[in-house]
């Protein structure tokens, strides 16, 4: 997991929910609601899960934009921005996400609760999906 200050709250609460499940949750940080800048610590996760350290993720900040522009910057990530726990679902099952952002400032702590229970849930539906997913990864490789 990773958050900015926005989102410090909300991630201390998904990280309790996701250790009371059973799961080792890695906490990149921050650590606190003082004033930060996301990337520093998105760009922990985004590296993580690229190099195959952990398989899936959540970023979170105010709005869920900036922590989850700042994972997909990775080749092999594939961060989902999720409001609802219906876009977590199909998230998975359609793009096969392996990192979720949600805007704190904009859920509440049963909703990311409940988007969290989708994104850890959901399989990948594969078939058609599959050749869409292996389209999105590209490197320096521009199709005019």
């Amino acid at each position: 997991m990773a958050c900015d200050h926005a989102g410090y709250e909300l991630k201390l609460v998904i990280k309790s929910f996701l250790e009371e499940k059973g799961f080792e949750v890695m906490d990149f940080g921050t650590h606190s609601t003082e004033s930060c800048d996301y990337p520093d610590f998105a760009h922990k996760l985004g590296c993580s899960i690229n190099n195959g350290t952990y398989k899936r993720g959540i970023v979170i900040c105010g709005s869920g934009n900036g922590v989850q522009m700042t994972a997909n910057k990775y080749n092999k990530v594939r961060c989902a921005l999720c409001w609802i726990p219906e876009i977590a679902h199909l998230a998975r099952q359609h793009n096969d996400a392996n990192v979720i952002s949600m805007p704190a400032r904009f859920i509440s702590e049963e909703t990311a609760k409940q988007i969290v229970e989708e994104f850890l849930n959901t399989p990948f539906e594969g078939g058609r999906h599959e050749r869409r997913v292996e389209k999105i990864s590209c490197l320096f490789d521009i199709i005019a």
